[in-house]
């Protein structure tokens, strides 16, 4: 019941921001748009897109450029796309590679791979873009998968298509920004689209998918898939062969959790129906007509994209459980609200964070109190001021750095998710509750569907009645005392 009432508090505010989140109007026409059709067989994965840019920049354009996020698993990549504290059970079968390998552009006057490492696709274009235009392009691809429990890869009891396609860089200062494949941390960066996909593969699999699933045909032995999601920054697919369906519904959205081996899949259907109702009463409404949560070989832990999230089939209890909240608070704090992830992490996973916490905090779960959720992020960044004071005589804590600029995986997520819940936890006991919550559903109202910088949740919170720039920047540039 109490999902239900919950919903029905805010049912005027959920049709109001999803109006204006899935971009009716004029607002809709300016986005771009992919439409995908992709066959998945054997390992491989044959791919061609209508992509249509609009010229939003301001500036006229000679080229587009795209990230291959797919290329990351070559086997000559200069960036491992797993660390390598999780290589050993990421690649359980022993050493494997992929790579994605473009086949098509048009038209154009020339295209090329190039990048840091064979990570871009640039277009040169027949003619200008100016300001306002728009160009349609024919892309096509074949993305060869790694035996990997990752983003991208076929794990072994499942195949994962995260970052499968071109994506189209963000623009920004004069020039695209072009996404490195870092392993430390999640190292995508992109702006919201509409995205329709055609997906075809053996029927013997289910398919879990960020988009709706319009319609789903036999043909041969195949089954071929209608998909569509609207004002989404990314769109991933995963596909098993033993997956049963617990299905729900929380706030008008239908919720799905895909699982080969829970004994209790029921309690996990609660749990995300009652995340969803959470944190949409708190920050916003759910901006999605569905929400999937996929268990599946994931080394790490979980991953977020639109409306679906991958869960570690390793994880269990208490972990299982956590990771899931988390997860689902990404579809809040990076899919609807999107940040810089390779520069500015912790916008998205600091907050994440203490999304986590404050869930527990008012649903109760004995193995996961939140004060032991707060006092862990205090006691981890601690422990690593002190290490890393004593063996370099000072500990840069400044949270707006690259992620190849972390020194390791451990300092990644002291600074990106322990230091950034003490921020949110420190700008909660300062502003009071009302101005804290008042901040971020000013924040999610103003920055769904497009792009967070820190200087939009400093107005956020001035705009709630408290100016907390200073302790803002203050853990942004380390000088904090914590």
């Amino acid at each position: 019941m109490k999902n239900k009432i919950i919903c029905l508090a805010v049912a005027a505010a959920l049709f109001a921001s999803l109006f204006a989140f899935a971009g009716c109007g004029s607002e809709k026409k300016t986005r771009n748009t992919y439409d995908i059709s992709a066959s998945y067989a054997d390992g491989t994965l044959a791919a061609s897109m209508e992509f249509t840019y609009v010229n939003q920049t301001g500036e006229a354009l000679s080229f587009l450029e795209f990230n291959l996020f797919g290329n990351a698993y070559r086997e000559d990549s200069a960036y491992a796309p797993v660390s390598a504290a999780f290589e050993k059970s990421a690649y359980y079968a022993g050493e494997s590679y992929g790579g994605m390998e473009i086949s098509s552009v048009s038209p154009c006057a020339s295209w090329s791979v190039c990048g840091a490492d064979e990570n871009i696709l640039r277009v040169e274009l027949e003619n200008g873009l100016a300001a306002g235009e728009r160009v349609t392009l024919q892309i096509g691809w074949a993305l060869s998968l790694a035996e990997v429990s990752h983003r991208t890869g076929i794990a072994p009891r499942s195949v994962n298509l995260g970052n499968f396609y071109p994506v189209v860089c963000v623009f920004e200062e004069g020039s695209f920004y072009e996404c490195e494949y870092y392993s430390d941390g999640d190292p995508f960066y992109s702006e919201c689209a509409d995205y329709t996909v055609t997906f075809r593969a053996d029927k013997k699999y289910t398919v879990a998918s960020s988009g709706k699933i319009l319609s789903a045909r036999e043909d041969g032995q195949d089954k071929v898939y209608e998909m569509s999601l609207e004002n989404a920054r990314d769109f991933a697919i995963v596909l098993g062969e033993e997956y049963s369906l617990a299905q729900g519904e929380a706030c008008g959205a239908q919720i799905m959790y895909y699982y080969y081996d829970d004994a209790a899949p029921e309690e996990k259907l609660a749990l995300i129906e009652k995340s969803i109702s959470f944190f949409s009463e708190k920050f916003g409404a759910y901006a999605y007509p569905t929400y999937s949560v996929v268990q599946t070989g994931f080394s790490i832990g979980g991953m977020e994209y639109p409306a679906l999230t991958m869960i570690g089939d390793h994880l269990a209890g208490a972990d299982y459980r956590y990771t899931i909240v988390h997860e689902t608070a990404h579809q809040w704090w990076y899919a609807a609200v999107g940040s810089n992830q390779l520069e500015n992490a912790w916008m998205d996973e600091g907050l994440t964070e203490y999304s986590a916490a404050l869930f527990y905090r008012e649903n109760p779960d004995p193995e996961l109190p939140y004060e032991s959720i707060v006092d862990a992020a205090y006691g981890a960044y601690k422990a690593l001021y002190t290490v890393y004071s004593q063996i370099f005589g000072e500990a840069d804590t400044t949270m707006n750095r690259k992620l190849g600029e972390y020194l390791s995986e451990y300092q990644y997520v002291c600074i990106a998710y322990d230091k950034g819940l003490i921020l949110f936890d420190t700008l909660q006991k300062e502003t009071g509750e009302k101005k804290f919550f008042a901040a971020l559903k000013g924040y999610y109202a103003d920055r769904a569907g497009k792009i967070a910088r820190p200087e939009h949740l400093k107005t956020a919170f001035k705009k709630a009645g408290a100016n907390v720039a200073g302790i803002i920047d203050s853990f942004v540039d380390g000088k904090a005392v914590i």
